[in-house]
């Protein structure tokens, strides 16, 4: 049985992303994923939290996919979280909502692979980086899953980037069909 994957988009400007745009596009079409566009519904942080909530509820694999800004996620992003996984739909009495439900962050960075870990330009790896989100997932009861990362983007030639979006494509497909 197919599952079906949501996709959190949250690029501030995703008509010019080198890296994410090319991303999006090569998860769009698969059978059961849908790429949910953060900054194109909500320019003005307004979240609708109901028809966020409903989404999730409906899917069975999470993606969170973002440029990595400052060691972490886009504003919107931020708020989206803080909005939309509120008590009682994602934790504490009643907060039941996306227990078991898969999550995983699918994010690009500037900076090479080597920055990021002990004694690189940015001494902690993505993985601690992340930290924050994987104990949000934790707190919500959802399965986190390792990372989809894309280092390096500026320096990513059009070949090696289409050779991302093919993994990426390829991660997907993959889940699509647990």
């Amino acid at each position: 049985m197919s599952k079906k994957i949501l996709i959190l988009l949250a690029h501030p400007n995703l008509k010019d992303s080198k890296a994410n745009r090319v991303l999006a596009d090569a998860a769009r079409g698969l059978p059961g994923v849908v790429v949910h566009d953060l900054y194109l519904l909500y320019p003005d942080f307004r979240i609708d939290v109901k028809k966020e909530q409903a989404l999730l509820v409906d899917a069975d694999l999470i993606v969170y996919q973002f440029p990595f800004y400052w060691y972490s996620s886009p504003a919107l992003f931020k708020e989206w979280q803080d909005k939309v996984l509120e008590w009682g739909f994602a934790f504490g009495k009643g907060g039941d909502k996306l227990e078991g439900k898969k999550v995983f962050v699918a994010l690009t960075t500037g900076g090479p692979q080597e920055a990021y870990q002990s004694g690189g330009n940015n001494q902690y790896s993505i993985v601690e980086f992340l930290r924050p989100l994987e104990q949000t997932a934790n707190f919500c009861r959802m399965d986190y899953r390792a990372p989809f990362v894309v280092p390096h983007i500026q320096n990513l030639s059009e070949a090696e980037l289409t050779a991302q979006a093919h993994r990426y494509r390829e991660v997907l497909s993959s889940l699509t069909e647990l």
